[in-house]
Order: C-alpha cells, then sequence, then structure tokens
C-alpha cells in the first residue's frame, strides 16, 4: 500500500517550491487544525489551519503543474480531463488512461 502511494506522490511532488509548500500545509491542515480545536482557540482559527493549509497545497500543485490529489478524483469522477503529472514527469493523464489515483 505505502509502494503504490509512493508510485504516485512522488512524480506529482518533484518541485521545490511544491515540497516546500506541502512541508507547511500539511501539518498546518492536520496538525494545526487538531491542536486549535484541542487548545480551545477561536472557531475561525481551526478553518484558518485547514483551509489556509489546503491553499497552500493546492498552491503548490499551480506551481507543479497538475491538479491536487482531491481535484483529480471528482474530475475522475466526472469524467472530466485532468492533469495528473506536471509538464516536466512527461506523463498526462486522462480519464481513460490512469486509474490508480
Amino acid at each position: 500500500m505505502f509502494k503504490a502511494f509512493l508510485k504516485n506522490y512522488l512524480p506529482r511532488h518533484r518541485n521545490r517550491i511544491n515540497q516546500g509548500l506541502h512541508f507547511i500545509g500539511v501539518p498546518l491542515t492536520f496538525g494545526g487544525t487538531a491542536w486549535t480545536i484541542l487548545a480551545g482557540a477561536a472557531p475561525w482559527w481551526p478553518c484558518v489551519c485547514f483551509f489556509g493549509g489546503y491553499f497552500l497545497q493546492f498552491a503548490g500543485h499551480a506551481v507543479e503543474g497538475n491538479d491536487a490529489g482531491e481535484v483529480v478524483f471528482f474530475k475522475k469522477k466526472l469524467g472530466m480531463v485532468y492533469t495528473e503529472y506536471g509538464p516536466r514527469v512527461g506523463r498526462s493523464s486522462n480519464a481513460e488512461e490512469n486509474d490508480d489515483t
């Protein structure tokens, strides 16, 4: 399972800026949100952490030139064209080609 995750994750996160934004965004989304809830912070802080963290991750994928995993999932389900891998990887996906996300 972890091997399949890495097979999908690594080609989608090659850009250093994307990696840096994920390095901050993922812990902010999950850890920051949980911490602010458990610490009893003002109700808007968990929202800031959750949406701010996701914003950083989506911004990273915009820099990379591909769609975020959540976007790929919904576009696949709706039969829409999506960009799973950025142009530097040399692999472009569409709804018919790739079902490993």
